[in-house]
């Protein structure tokens, strides 16, 4: 099978993470994507979000190639009128442009449908901000963890009693980016379709009050506010949290009944499961605190690696991983998720892969491209280059 959006081109005007991120497996699965980056200011800033000691070249570094392999950089001011000609002739060779700017920007820079549905109408205008671009958080800027602070996140992580607790992830800048890379797909079927384009809006606190999901249906419906659990235990399935091994710890998840037999057993515990206390997932729940001495001692006579040794597909566990214990797993590794590739300068930059594959093929890992790499071969499609391009340079423009 060829990569099923090869041929798709999608004008970006992306920075940091959110929007780089929700156009990466575009260009994972073919699309080409051209970054479109401020020449005023050393393009996006996610260029610039470095290590302390990271060696990577200045301008390029290892944030930067995380979000961005696979695509193309140009530099164009938007701000100028001779940059907002250009934009528009490239938009007459697009399918979509995308941004994630604050709210009140993409109408003043040109990027919605009113400026540019004039010069394609089939463009479709996707605009990923903070808060969307029509309430009085417009102007707002606004980031991942403020989101999760006002949206709850930090409510139901950590253990209960204690300080308010951020996920260790920036999920919900992950979340709004796959969120806008749906918008991108939907807008173009449905242009193709109908033969007509139009705006799209994703926010962070869209992403993030939408990520709440089954939680905020609870109170929504019931007026069920779910707080923290201890062990990061499920809120109503039960065993479904932390345990405590020989060495450490196990997540186990019996999230259907037939999972509680089958660990009864692999513990060496059968009597467990017939016990009228644990029948089922209602009776378990009033009785998690003893359940959880009662599995901790069992499961505490192994290892975890033990443990998942025993367990082997038949119990759903995973073992508990920093960071390296997670990339360095024979499976991360075996199982294809982790891709290395070079910069133009020669680093060697190893990141986490594409989620979607394309059956028979080897995931495309092309290295971030470096500022304004692809300015010469992009602008000479729409015939500007030579002197031209060299005067555009020279104006600050490109």
């Amino acid at each position: 099978m060829e990569f099923p959006l090869e041929g798709l081109r999608i004008l970006s005007v992306e920075q940091y993470a959110a929007g780089p991120f929700g156009t990466l497996p575009l260009a994972d699965l073919g699309a080409e994507i051209i970054r479109i980056e401020n020449p005023a200011d050393g393009g996006d800033i996610g260029r610039r979000v470095r290590l302390a000691d990271e060696t990577s070249a200045e301008g390029d570094s290892l944030f930067h190639q995380t979000f961005n392999r696979n695509k193309k950089s140009i530099t164009l001011d938007l701000k100028h009128p001779r940059g907002r000609d250009i934009l528009h002739r490239l938009v007459g060779r697009a399918d979509a442009v995308f941004n994630n700017l604050r709210g009140d920007l993409p109408e003043s820079l040109g990027l919605d449908y009113q400026a540019l549905g004039a010069v394609r109408p089939e463009i479709v205008c996707v605009h990923l901000s903070a808060y969307g671009r029509a309430n009085e958080r417009a102007g707002w800027p606004g980031y991942d963890y403020l989101m999760q602070a006002e949206c709850g996140w930090l409510s139901v992580t950590g253990e209960p009693g204690g300080e308010p607790q951020r996920v260790g992830l920036s999920l919900v800048d992950l979340s709004a980016g796959l969120q806008g890379a749906v918008a991108l797909l939907a807008g173009i079927i449905g242009a193709r379709t109908r033969g007509r384009g139009g705006d799209l809006d994703v926010s962070l606190f869209g992403a993030a009050v939408t990520s709440l999901a089954y939680v905020a249906t609870w109170y929504l419906s019931a007026g069920v506010q779910t707080g923290r659990t201890p062990r990061s235990a499920h809120p109503s399935l039960t065993p479904s949290q932390l345990f405590r091994t020989r060495d450490g710890w196990i997540f186990i998840m019996c999230n259907k009944e037939k999972f509680w037999p089958r660990l009864c057993a692999a513990i060496g515990e059968p009597a467990l499961a017939d016990d009228p206390a644990y029948a089922g997932f209602a009776e378990r729940l009033r009785h998690r605190d003893r359940l959880t001495g009662l599995l901790d001692r069992a499961l505490g006579r192994r290892t975890t690696n033990e443990w998942m040794t025993v367990f082997s597909g038949e119990v759903p566990a995973a073992p508990v991983h920093d960071i390296k214990g997670a990339l360095d797993s024979p499976f991360a590794r075996e199982s294809g998720y982790i891709l290395s590739c070079e910069t133009s300068a020669g680093t060697p930059v190893a990141a986490p892969g594409p989620a979607v594959r394309v059956a028979g093929a080897s995931p495309l890992a092309a290295a971030a491209p470096g500022l304004a790499g692809h300015l010469e071969s992009v602008m000479a499609e729409i015939g500007i280059e030579g002197e031209e391009l060299a005067d555009l340079r020279k104006a600050g423009v490109c």
